[in-house]
């Protein structure tokens, strides 16, 4: 792309995004341009990677070594002398599952891991010019993760006990049996070797169903079994071995409990209602009709319903002849309508779990681990409002109610939009859906949103909840997308909120 072309996608950027709002515009993201482009192309898996993939630790070492203070202009530095996005990538992923345990619970301070893909899927979707930022951004914040882990212990992972490790032939099985009785030391060594024997494929289907089977860590564990396989995905297969340990490490997390394959506990008990009901389904039950109504009946029944009852309504929708999409509808809109009624931490997660399962169900292959993910998601959208009203009061917003009916104004632009969320979230919520339904491109609304991400979010779930919801567009129904898309103007960035300096500090980098 040469300069007058780049300037004119800019300047044509600004007209239609509108987002003139924000402290630092397009033009000023200009001094990207000193450092290589990332291309699209890059940013996936070529052929071949896993046989002359340079070695990764002294990458690794210059992350987990460098001050917090420095690591953007030593990393600038390096991308400057040639070091690619990929290898970037990987040490970030490396480096956080090394240096930060996924414990007490698989979140807090190991979002550092979890924000790994969430950077990467907000690069990938970015312009070639700015995809750079969202890793800065993640370089950054390893560092505080791991000033974190220092100050609680200082955990490493350890060296895996070679002389433990199962023989091939025996390592699905004993995998199995490990997860299955919440043995971690067993369980280590088995995903070691499952994981120098068998298929990425067969791993992930395992993982997927070990990571959907309990609500612990509000759905971290779901969540970090695609963000880990879709890093991966990128940076190459030969890095996994220690990524699924901390994986494996952290679906068994149970802190506080006695072992739950001993012992009946409420926070497995949708998973026994799961396990029965998965093959009443019928055998056809991928193949069902697409029925709007039955996706709002079972919006309107997730409201009310337990995890249990919530397992038993949707395996009756499939049994009927539902399409697993419009099951899928009502999940994505369950979990946008309770960004509106409390938004908050735990609405957020309601969002990034609701991703995880469906990226899950739509990449696993076995017809049993589909229908347990697909269940298992309805269950969790009632145990995340269990745990808002554990918190006080919700809102009476509905989503399938027609929310631009609320203002009389017409339609705003994007940068109104924007300037709103930072003022009054339930009107740049109603403002978004006018946007939206009135037929504003959807693309301009999510590319700016996007950029504001870029320039204010200073918090790992400001990067984890949008990759989520603006991918997740795409995925639902086009009836549905406006008011689901709308809904996000809960916890999306606004074009008046704070900078979080991270422009100025990469801009001084490379200056």
């Amino acid at each position: 792309m040469n300069d007058r072309s780049d300037k004119a996608r800019r300047r044509g950027f600004m007209q239609m995004a509108g987002v003139a709002g924000a402290s630092l515009t397009l033009n000023e993201f200009g001094f990207l341009g000193r450092l290589p482009s990332v291309s699209a192309s890059e940013t996936q898996l070529p052929a071949g990677s896993v046989e002359f993939s340079p070695d990764i630790e002294p990458l690794v070492r210059l992350l987990e070594e460098t001050p917090r203070s420095k690591v953007i202009e030593t990393f600038a530095a390096k991308i400057q002398s040639g070091t690619s996005y990929r290898d970037i990538l990987a040490a970030l992923l490396l480096a956080g599952v090394r240096n930060v345990q996924p414990r007490p619970s698989v979140g807090f301070k190991f979002h550092a891991v979890l924000v790994v893909n969430s950077a990467h899927l907000a690069s990938l979707a970015a312009p070639d010019s700015d995809r750079w930022l969202p890793i800065f951004w993640a370089l950054d914040y390893f560092k505080s993760a791991q000033a974190r882990d220092i100050s609680e212990g200082d955990w490493t992972m350890a060296a895996v006990d070679e002389s433990k490790v199962p023989p091939s032939h025996k390592a699905e099985q004993a995998f199995r049996v490990a997860m299955d009785s919440w043995d971690v030391e067993a369980a280590d060594v088995a995903i070691v070797s499952l994981c120098r024997t068998a298929p990425a494929s067969k791993i992930f289907d395992i993982l997927a169903h070990y990571g959907c089977r309990d609500f612990r860590s509000i759905g971290h564990k779901a969540i970090y079994v695609a963000n880990s396989f879709r890093t991966l995905q990128c940076i190459g297969w030969r890095f996994a071995e220690p990524v699924l340990r901390s994986l494996t490490y952290a679906i068994l997390n149970h802190t506080g409990e006695p072992n739950p394959s001993t012992s009946d506990l409420k926070a497995d008990e949708a998973w026994r209602v799961t396990i029965a009901k998965q093959d009443t389904v019928g055998k056809n039950w991928s193949h069902g009709r697409i029925d709007s109504g039955a996706t709002l009946s079972l919006l309107g029944s997730l409201r009310d319903a337990s995890p249990s009852e919530a397992v038993s309504v949707t395996a009756e929708m499939l049994a009927s002849g539902i399409a697993p999409q419009s099951i899928s509808d009502a999940l994505f809109l369950s979990a946008g309508e309770m960004l509106g009624q409390q938004p908050g931490i735990v609405s957020l997660h309601s969002a990034t779990s609701t991703n995880a399962l469906q990226y899950a169900f739509r990449t696993a292959y076995q017809d049993q681990t589909r229908r347990e993910l697909l269940l298992q998601n309805a269950a969790f959208i009632p145990y995340f409002r269990e745990s808002m009203r554990s918190r006080g009061k919700l809102r009476s917003t509905q989503i399938d109610t027609n929310t631009a009916s609320e203002t009389n104004e017409q339609p705003l632009g994007i940068n109104e939009i924007f300037n709103r969320v930072s003022a009054n979230r339930q009107q740049a919520s109603a403002a978004m859906r006018s946007y939206l339904d009135s037929g504003g491109p959807p693309e301009q609304l999510i590319d700016a949103a996007r950029r504001l991400v870029f320039l204010k979010g200073n918090d790992s779930h400001d990067y984890k909840f949008s990759s989520a919801v603006l991918e997740d567009y795409y995925w639902i129904s086009p009836e549905f997308r406006a008011p689901y898309l709308a809904s996000a103007a809960y916890l999306l960035p606004g074009s008046k909120d704070r900078d979080n300096g991270l422009v100025n500090r990469v801009h001084a980098a490379l200056a």
